[in-house]
């Protein structure tokens, strides 16, 4: 389910735009039973005049076909035509509130071998109404007893889907125990971020967000608001954060 709002009719699916319901693979993809593929979120906002605004579409889908070379993938489609056919499923679907687009790349081939390379590379792109992800009036957190996957293992600058099953275990158990959202540590003990957004301190001038080094997603938001931070006049500074400062 989508919180806030239903899938678009349309999606882009290896090459064309089909209606969402063709948008289908085979149980036997590569990247459905070994998480083989990179994804984005990008937000799209409702403007007084009706249209939508992208968020940061170019670095994101930027980020898309560069971290696609983690799991030694490739698509033809280029940033700016991948934007172009954004604004075309947004104009088809019509959401009449804020949208969310998800653009994957994964590994397509009917394949059951563990590798990476010489495996059928395509992307899919698909668009859902989508209000606010969180509650913004302030969420109630706590330290997950799992662990940030480590760098080393699965890249967190990455976005890989089969990597994101760390993310359900925190959320799952945060949301069991009563809390909206989990933070999760690193393997030396250090904040690393919550299950899906990157995680910010603030105290008297300074705003401290942990580096990239300690297994965090290098999140085009994260980057807004270092100079939102900045702008404003805030000690901005990446660094290690411990778990008693929070």
């Amino acid at each position: 389910a989508i919180a806030g709002g239903g899938l678009g009719a349309w999606a882009y699916f290896e090459g064309s735009v089909v209606p969402i319901g063709e948008a289908t693979v085979s149980i036997a993809t590569h990247a459905f039973n070994y998480g083989t593929g990179v994804f984005e979120g990008i937000r799209a906002y409702r403007q007084d005049d009706g249209s939508l605004a992208i968020l940061f579409a170019d670095e994101h889908y930027g980020r898309l076909l560069r971290n696609a070379r983690l799991i030694r993938a490739s698509v033809p489609e280029t940033v700016d035509e991948l934007v172009a056919v954004t604004r075309d499923l947004l104009r088809r679907n019509a959401h009449d509130a804020d949208a969310y687009i998800r653009p994957l790349i994964y590994k397509s081939a009917a394949a059951i071998h563990l590798r990476l390379s010489d495996l059928r590379d395509r992307l899919t792109i698909f668009t859902a109404s989508l209000g606010d992800y969180v509650r913004t009036d302030g969420l109630r957190a706590t330290l997950s007893g799992w662990q940030r996957v480590n760098d080393n293992a699965i890249p967190a600058r990455g976005k890989i889907t089969g990597g994101y099953v760390n993310a359900c275990f925190a959320s799952e158990d945060a949301h069991a125990a009563g809390y909206d959202e989990a933070i999760l540590l690193t393997s030396n003990g250090h904040v690393a971020e919550a299950s899906s957004a990157n995680l910010f301190v603030v105290r008297g001038n300074e705003l401290a967000t942990p580096p990239l080094t300690d297994d965090v997603l290098s999140g085009i938001t994260r980057g807004a608001v270092l100079q939102i931070g900045r702008d404003s006049g805030l000690d901005v500074v990446e660094r290690s954060i411990d778990r008693s400062e929070l």
